[in-house]
């Protein structure tokens, strides 16, 4: 697995992804990279959380509170993402669309007579 700068990985991101895909597939992909950083966003905001001790932020402490603060959280992390977030789901977005654009080629000679 190369970890270090991939020129033509690179040359395949550039330019705006709206352009190069539509439809459904993109709405789709677009979707599933923001629930991508979702998920993200709420792994790094549950420890931040996690310090606030029973009464603090989410109420009066209690088995209430334990059950409803990660979903909280997870609500905290849903919302940064749909408003942009830190710009993972863009990244995992073009990195969706160009893996889609590399099979592209290898399924149309797969399907064709």
């Amino acid at each position: 697995m190369q970890l270090g700068p991939n020129p033509a990985a690179d040359a395949a991101l550039r330019g705006t992804p709206e352009l190069r895909s539509t439809g459904q597939d993109l709405a789709a992909m677009r979707k599933s990279a923001q629930d991508f950083e979702a998920m993200a966003l709420g792994a790094l905001l549950q420890p931040m959380f996690a310090g606030t001790g029973d009464g603090g932020a989410f109420g009066t402490g209690g088995k209430g509170e334990a059950a409803w603060a990660p979903m909280l959280v997870n609500e905290y992390a849903r919302l940064t993402a749909a408003s942009g977030g830190l710009g993972i789901g863009e990244m995992v977005l073009r990195h969706m669309i160009a893996a889609q654009e590399r099979l592209q080629p290898a399924m149309q000679d797969a399907t064709a007579p």
